[in-house]
C-alpha cells in the first residue's frame, strides 16, 4: 500500500468521504467510477476490474487510473483497503446494534416510512457536496436553456421540477421522452442547453437516446438516477444518484424528490434578486385571472 493510502486507512473518515470531498477535481471517467463506488459502497469496489468498469461505462485502464489517483498501488491494494474498512464497520458495536424488531404486526406505513427515511439519509450521504453545488451553479446560469425530461414514472418528477424552475427563471421547458415528441426539437439543442434527465431502473431507451443525441450536439446533461446508474451516466456531466429500494414491488422516488426540491430551493436562493420580482409578477397575473 502506498504512503498516501496508509494515511487514508488511519484516518477516522472512510475513503468514501474523501472521494465525495475530492469529486470536483476528478476527470469525467473518474467521476463515473466514483459514482458507481459511492452508490454501493464499499461492495461495488469488491467486483473485478472488468465488472467495475462495465458498471461505470468506462474502460478497465480508466478504473486502474482512478484507483491510482486515490493513492493505491493497484487494484488489489484498493480492495484490501475496502475490506479493512468493511471489517472495521462490522466490528463496531454501534454498527452491530439494531433497533428492536417491530414484530409480525408492524404497521405497514411505519415500516415503509423507516425504509424511505433510510433512503433519504443514504442519498444525502452518498452525494458529493461539490457535485450538488456544481449542478446548482449550472441550473442558475440564466443564459442556459433548461430542458427537463424523464421516463414513464420519472417524467412526473421532471414535470414537477420544470413547473418550479419556470417560475424562478426563464428559458425552461419540458421535453417528452418519446422519440416522436423530441426528434424534431433536437435541431434547437446546442452548447447553451442543459438536459436534466430523470431515469431509474428499468432504464428507458428513448430517454437514453434523447440524452445521447443532445450530448453529441454539445448540450450538458445532468442525470438524476438510482445507485446502479442509468446508461445516461456515460454522457452526463453531472450525476446525482438517489437510493430507491423499498419494501415494495416498486422503487421509491422519495430520494429523487428530495434532490429535486433541494435543487429548487438552492437555485431559488441563488437567483433571489431576479426570482423575487418574477414570482411577484406571476402572483399578480394569477390575481387578475
Amino acid at each position: 500500500m502506498s504512503d498516501r493510502a496508509r494515511t487514508i486507512s488511519t484516518d477516522a473518515s472512510s475513503l468514501a468521504e474523501r472521494i465525495r470531498n475530492d469529486m470536483q477535481s476528478f476527470t469525467p471517467s473518474e467521476k463515473r467510477a466514483a459514482h458507481v463506488l459511492l452508490s454501493h459502497y464499499p461492495f461495488a469496489g469488491l467486483d473485478t476490474v472488468a465488472e467495475f468498469a462495465a458498471r461505470a461505462g468506462i474502460s478497465a485502464p480508466s478504473v486502474l487510473r482512478f484507483v491510482t489517483r486515490l493513492g493505491f498501488g493497484g487494484f488489489p491494494d484498493f480492495q484490501k483497503h475496502l475490506r479493512e474498512e468493511l471489517e472495521a464497520q462490522l466490528l463496531s458495536p454501534l454498527a452491530k446494534a439494531h433497533p428492536p424488531a417491530r414484530g409480525h404486526g408492524a404497521p405497514a406505513l411505519a415500516s415503509f416510512a423507516d425504509a424511505v427515511a433510510a433512503n433519504l439519509r443514504a442519498t444525502v450521504e452518498n452525494i458529493a457536496p461539490a457535485e450538488f453545488d456544481s449542478v446548482v451553479t449550472l441550473l442558475s446560469e440564466q443564459r442556459r436553456h433548461l430542458h427537463f425530461t424523464g421516463g414513464r414514472f420519472t417524467g412526473a418528477l421532471a414535470r414537477y421540477a420544470e413547473s418550479h424552475f419556470r417560475i424562478v427563471r426563464s428559458h425552461v421547458d419540458f421535453i417528452d421522452g418519446q422519440p416522436a415528441h423530441w426528434r424534431d426539437r433536437m435541431i434547437e439543442i446546442g452548447r447553451k442547453d442543459v438536459i436534466v434527465a430523470y431515469d431509474i431502473r428499468r432504464y428507458q431507451e428513448d430517454v437514453i437516446a434523447l440524452c445521447e443525441t443532445a450530448a453529441k450536439q454539445g448540450a450538458t446533461v445532468v442525470l438524476l438516477t438510482d445507485p446502479w446508474l442509468s446508461p445516461i451516466a456515460r454522457v452526463a456531466s453531472h450525476v446525482l444518484p438517489a437510493h430507491v429500494t423499498a419494501p415494495s414491488n416498486w422503487d421509491s422516488s422519495a430520494g429523487l424528490l428530495l434532490l429535486t426540491e433541494a435543487l429548487i430551493a438552492a437555485v431559488t436562493k441563488r437567483l433571489w434578486n431576479s426570482a423575487k420580482p418574477r414570482m411577484e409578477a406571476v402572483e399578480r397575473l394569477r390575481g387578475k385571472l
